[in-house]
């Protein structure tokens, strides 16, 4: 979250105005009776809620969902790692741009060690949330030049690298498409020092392309939405804390569901406005992505995630 735009006069909003863990829990499960199997918290820094594992119980306990994980940039991954396996939570995620120091807190605009990320990655691998993967937002002339060392790395620590290209996520991080680097170029960088094969996708609508070492060290993994855009697959909706559905991380508009957790809404007429927001659903930004598109108002990662 850049400092210039969420500094500290920066008015966030106000607890009230916040889905409670119960009404995120609410969501939930009407989601899991229309078929959602898979639940990931993330941002903003999920970490920084209060009583998190709180959350991740409730989430873990729901009938039909299978698969729950949380996306964090590491900084107290340490200290409540054991707390979010015994909660209940199965998988995590980690974003770490580069090892270097410099090039880290530039593209991340913070003053935390690159060791401080390091020591929550083993932390929750201690914990029994593994194998870890790790995020890397891939951005040319800022941190192409360390995407070996990362995989270098976490080559057979069973931990996957996943390189990710830069995106036109919300208007504040000043996207240029000359600071994309193509997942083709990224997967070269690394064949050229450590050899790689492409394997098939673990299932349909996941999101990376899968490469891995050919001397059998691991995986690295690959997402393409600039250059291969994946929309046709796509299989995520994005709840916000204040309770709209996105149904793109590109969207302009959300759909508000806060309204009707709070106006006296059954449980069937949540799941059957939920279903119907999913199927009216038309979007393809990544696919039409061009200089038309790269005007219109979007609404920011830090807001509703990756």
């Amino acid at each position: 979250m850049p400092r210039a735009t969420f500094g500290p006069g920066y008015e966030f909003l106000a607890r009230k105005d916040l889905l409670t863990y119960e009404e995120i829990a609410r969501v939930a499960r009407a989601s899991a009776r229309l078929g959602v199997r898979k639940i990931r918290i993330t941002g903003g820094e999920p970490l920084l809620r209060r009583d998190l594992p709180k959350l991740i119980s409730m989430l873990s306990a729901i009938p039909g969902i299978e698969d729950l994980a949380l996306t964090t940039n590491g900084v107290f991954l340490a200290a409540q790692a054991r707390a979010l396996k015994e909660a209940g939570l199965g998988r995590i995620t980690v974003s770490l741009d580069s090892l270097d120091e410099d090039v880290f807190k530039k593209m991340n605009d913070t003053d935390v060690s690159v060791d401080v990320v390091l020591a929550g990655i083993d932390a929750a691998a201690a914990a029994g949330l593994s194998p870890v993967k790790v995020n890397a937002v891939v951005k040319r002339g800022i941190n192409d030049h360390t995407v070996v060392d990362l995989a270098r790395r976490f080559r057979g620590t069973g931990h996957v690298v996943r390189f990710i290209e830069y995106m036109d996520v919300g208007r504040s991080n000043g996207w240029r498409l000359e600071e994309v680097v193509p997942a083709r170029e990224i997967a070269g960088k690394i064949a050229a020092v450590f050899p790689l094969e492409s394997i098939d996708r673990a299932y349909r609508g996941e999101v990376a392309l899968r490469w891995r070492y050919r001397d059998g060290a691991g995986e690295i993994g690959l997402v393409a939405s600039v250059s291969q855009p994946f929309c046709g697959d796509c299989t995520r909706a994005r709840l916000s804390p204040e309770g709209k559905i996105y149904t793109c991380l590109f969207a302009s508009a959300g759909h508000d569901v806060r309204g009707l957790l709070r106006g006296g809404a059954s449980d069937e007429h949540l799941a059957a406005a939920l279903g119907g927001i999913w199927a009216g659903r038309s979007d393809r930004y990544s696919e039409i992505r061009s200089a038309a598109t790269s005007g219109l108002p979007r609404i920011e990662m830090s807001y509703i995630g990756g």
